[in-house]
């Protein structure tokens, strides 16, 4: 791995603003809706793909399977989810969006486009692409520096 000269101060205020700018995204309160942000992904994740394996929630989220199932769980008593065994493999279980799931999903996703287009009318009009561009790949810096990262161990 090169080396490269940074100004790690500049890089911890980066992480500070960003953590405290999504905060909104992290905390286990209902934002819209009486759902919270990570249950929203689980219920737009189901209903890009009309089922989705529990497996395959697990690397969405990217959080381990006791988080997922305590994610879930609360779709699940609230009828937006259901969990039935699949018909590939009959240890493994799937989620679909009821009727009411598709309905708060949808109210849901124009709460957020409502937000994001808040955030856009906060981005300098000739720079958006850029800026989002540069982001993706800041974090694409972030998973491949993490995966790597051993500092902590």
């Amino acid at each position: 791995m090169k080396k490269i000269a940074t100004n790690h101060d500049e890089f911890m205020d980066l992480f500070i603003g960003l953590s405290q700018a999504t905060r909104c995204c992290r905390q286990d309160t209902a934002f819209c809706e009486d759902v919270t942000f990570h249950q929203f992904v689980i219920l737009d994740a189901v209903g890009k793909n009309k089922e989705l394996n529990i497996a395959d929630l697990h690397r969405i989220l990217s959080v381990e399977k006791s988080t997922t199932t305590r994610l879930v769980n609360p779709l699940i008593s609230k009828g937006l989810l259901t969990r039935e065994k699949s018909n590939l493999d009959s240890r493994a279980f799937v989620l679909t969006l009821t009727e009411d799931g598709r309905n708060i999903h949808q109210k849901v996703q124009l709460c957020l486009n409502d937000f994001f287009n808040k955030v856009a009318c906060n981005l300098p009009a000739g720079k958006r692409d850029n800026i989002l561009q540069a982001v993706q790949i800041f974090i694409t810096a972030i998973k491949n520096a993490a995966g790597v990262c051993d500092c902590c161990k």
